[in-house]
């Protein structure tokens, strides 16, 4: 018998819950993620500085609220992204969207790296073109 089937057997709760939370995470990521690919600008990653963010409050209290939950929730999809890469689901869209809403030095760069990269652009693209809207200009 496997030495680890008595820890599974012990853990069975945690089993179900990840499981469930896998499912969750799979379904989640095929309905948010193509969403949030359609909002993005086509110009985004064209750009050789990140655009200017137009939408962002200018009361200094809600700004810093505004940042803060952005980078938590950009840091949970970033987590959530990294299991997904050996889960079902789509990791590497789903940490792209948890970089791109997260705050920290060389970001733009990083994400305009792992755009360019084929398969992120050409998954990126579909999406779009499955929504009816023009692919990624990363000219720049």
């Amino acid at each position: 018998m496997h030495h680890w089937l008595p820890w599974i057997e012990n853990h069975a709760d945690l089993i179900g819950w990840l499981v469930a939370g896998s499912v969750v995470m799979f379904f989640g990521t095929l309905l948010l993620v193509p969403v949030i690919v359609v909002r993005i600008p086509q110009d985004y990653f064209a750009h050789e500085h990140r655009p200017q963010q137009t939408w962002m409050p200018n009361h200094p209290v809600l700004r810093l609220f505004v940042i803060f939950v952005k980078n938590s929730l950009g840091a949970v999809l970033l987590l959530v992204g990294v299991a997904l890469l050996v889960l079902p689901g789509q990791g590497i869209l789903t940490m792209l969207i948890g970089l791109m809403l997260m705050d920290f030095p060389g970001k733009y760069r990083l994400e305009k790296w792992l755009v360019r990269k084929g398969p992120t652009l050409r998954g990126l693209n579909w999406l779009r073109r499955k929504a009816g809207r023009e692919p990624f200009d990363v000219a720049g």
